[in-house]
């Protein structure tokens, strides 16, 4: 069950959005305020959020709110590594957490926090184990990532790659489970922290690990998952089959869906990070989407395009 939209993922990252070519955020605010009334009007009940910042920077949510970007969106979301590839203790989550609330009027979730186990799989668990202390009621919606190590053979999405130096590497040691399905030691305690904690597992195109991360979710206590549905991949043949076969394998969780990546040929540039030429493409995809995994009652006379009062759903976040 689709509970929540997101609109983008890490806007305010060079890995997800090219900034020299939208260095003020202008193209991406006209895409969300696009999206957001499109999702709105296919489906009244789902909360509609905004992709999480990494990092997370009070200005960069000043500068949305000042463009109008957050007047139909119900939450906001940050992203937070600090044992990893943040400049902050990790102590410091209560704090990051006060500066977003402090210039955001909405509920703020944390749609991604995790540690690498590239040092040690103990260091993994001890983190986990804080973040839990630090977090735990202190957001309405809290996902860790994530659930498997990245597989060596595919790229981590980043812009800096081993130009990063170890810190490029930690990207593949995220998950609770080795490459190869066997869990850690951070997968044995985090039963403990759901279902308060949800999963963040993205899944590639015809990904050949869904169905066995159904099955650790269930073994893990989850309820909530964030993943994603890839505007980049609906161009791809049989996409919508594959769509299709992720969301029936997914539906017994509440879900939170990303809808991000902008296909080649639709970019300004042709890259996953790229604004769209046209947002209302963006948007279209959306609410199609929508349409498909989470139909609603339509609201009368709108449309992909319709702008309606805003609805504010904080009070189910």
């Amino acid at each position: 069950m689709i509970e929540a939209v997101k609109f983008w993922n890490e806007p305010n990252n060079k890995s997800h959005w090219d900034l020299e070519l939208d260095p003020q955020w202008r193209a991406f605010s006209a895409m969300v305020r696009a999206a957001a009334p499109a999702v709105r009007a296919e489906n009244p009940a789902l909360t509609r959020v905004l992709g999480g910042i990494s990092p997370i920077d009070p200005g960069f949510m000043s500068h949305l709110v000042g463009m109008g970007t957050m007047e139909d969106l119900d939450a906001v979301a940050v992203h937070g590594f600090p044992l990893d590839w943040n400049h902050w203790p990790l102590d410091a989550w209560p704090e990051r957490l006060a500066e977003i609330q402090a210039v955001v009027p909405l509920p703020v979730w944390v749609t991604e926090v995790g540690v690498s186990s590239f040092g040690a799989e103990e260091v993994q668990a001890f983190g986990l184990a804080r973040t839990a202390q630090l977090l735990t009621g202190r957001s309405p919606r809290i996902f860790w990532y994530s659930l498997y190590d990245l597989p060596r053979a595919w790229p981590a999405t980043t812009r800096h790659r081993e130009a990063e130096g170890s810190s490029y590497y930690r990207h593949f040691h995220m998950g609770l489970l080795r490459e190869d399905g066997s869990p850690k030691p951070s997968a044995a305690i985090f039963p403990a922290y759901t279902p308060e904690f949800g999963i963040c597992q993205w899944f590639h195109f015809e990904d050949h690990r869904l169905d066995d991360a159904v099955r650790w979710l269930r073994r893990l206590g989850v309820r909530r998952l964030r993943t994603g549905l890839s505007w980049a991949d609906s161009f791809r043949p049989g996409a919508d089959a594959w769509f299709d076969r992720q969301m029936r394998a997914l539906e017994e969780f509440e879900l939170t869906i990303t809808f991000c990546f902008t296909p080649e040929h639709r970019g300004v540039a042709p890259h996953h990070s790229s604004p769209p030429l046209e947002a209302g493409e963006y948007a279209e995809f959306c609410a199609r989407m929508v349409k498909r995994y989470a139909p609603g009652m339509r609201m009368a006379g709108s449309g992909p395009s319709a702008v309606a009062p805003a609805l504010r759903l904080a009070g189910s976040a």
